[in-house]
């Protein structure tokens, strides 16, 4: 076991160095001069203060040292949980502006990955047995699983939000409201969040329950549910057998899906206006906020590594057949 953990730490921070590497330099090779952008906003007329200003935010930021120093002071205010200040919020940290935003993506993310793929499990576990489900119903989950989640999100904000009237299209609560524990707040809150949730459990629960029921039909053709018939088991624990076995499949999916999930809930919160991390990365490439974008590119590698890892644990206590075999290279 701790040789097993200690090569997944090793293999998850080398991934985290190379990604945090190519987070940094993908803003600074943005074209684009984030300090002018800056300057075009404060409306300043005199070129003498335009350029003292400019020197003073070049030296402020560290953009008038050479790559590999910035390179090298990245990495020392990282490793002291100093990202810098919103070029865009100025001089907001770029951390207080991430934590404002970290609730709302959660909030979708969670929910929508937890239950898309325990539903969608289940749902395909049980059309696997029952034949006018598997021909009429599920079809519908290879259009889903198909489906780009920003196609999607507008389809959806077009029929039930545009159309319909019956949910709201923009924003994470009423424009008329402050964030408060009320009931009116509260319920602003769940009316602006359905559709972004529905557009990533949709898309995730079909591709789960035809994963899961591929791997049932599978599972009931091998040689155990064979033998376990051969003895007169019955059919409920012969399922039930089989289910164990194709879920294990189903958690190593997880753990490969994570990164598109995540991909899908940043574009699914550009579609809303929703304000979360997707939001957040579209406002920093607009204003050519170099640390912001690479705080929120940061944060969501941190969280897609942990959860991966979380998924790596998940799985050796789940099949006693890789605590085995580790045992075994012991």
């Amino acid at each position: 076991m701790r040789r097993y953990f200690g090569r997944k730490l090793l293999i998850y921070g080398l991934t985290f160095f190379v990604a945090v590497t190519i987070n940094w330099m993908i803003p600074r090779f943005m074209p684009g001069d984030p300090v002018s952008s800056m300057l075009s906003r404060a409306n300043v007329a005199q070129p003498e203060a335009v350029e003292a200003m400019r020197a003073h935010y070049n030296a402020l930021f560290g953009f008038d040292l050479p790559l590999w120093r910035q390179y090298l002071n990245f990495w020392g205010a990282l490793l002291k949980g100093d990202l810098g200040i919103s070029i865009w919020l100025f001089p907001t940290p770029v951390t207080d502006v991430i934590i404002r935003a970290v609730p709302y993506t959660l909030g979708l993310l969670l929910p929508s990955i937890l239950l898309s793929w325990f539903a969608g499990n289940r749902f395909g576990a049980f059309a696997a047995r029952r034949k006018w489900l598997d021909n009429s119903v599920l079809p519908v989950g290879y259009v889903l699983t198909a489906t780009p989640y920003m196609w999607l999100a507008i389809l959806l904000a077009w029929a039930l939000g545009i159309v319909a009237g019956v949910f709201p299209v923009a924003g994470a609560y009423g424009f008329d409201l402050q964030p408060s524990w009320s009931w009116e707040f509260v319920g602003s809150l769940a009316q602006h969040w359905f559709l972004p949730f529905a557009s990533l459990f949709l898309v995730a629960f079909g591709g789960w329950a035809i994963g899961m029921r591929n791997m049932i039909i599978y599972e009931l053709e091998a040689d155990y549910v064979n033998y376990l018939r051969a003895l007169g088991a019955p059919m409920r624990l012969v399922r039930r057998y089989a289910f164990r076995n194709a879920i294990l499949p189903q958690i190593t999916g997880l753990a490969l899906q994570l990164g598109v999930l995540v991909a899908g809930a940043l574009v699914t919160e550009i579609v809303f206006s929703y304000p979360g991390l997707g939001h957040l990365i579209l406002q920093a490439i607009q204003n050519q906020d170099f640390f912001l974008l690479q705080g929120t590119f940061l944060f969501i590698v941190i969280g897609v590594l942990i959860a991966n890892f979380v998924i790596d644990v998940a799985y050796v206590l789940v099949d006693p057949r890789t605590r085995t075999g580790m045992g075994g290279q012991a």
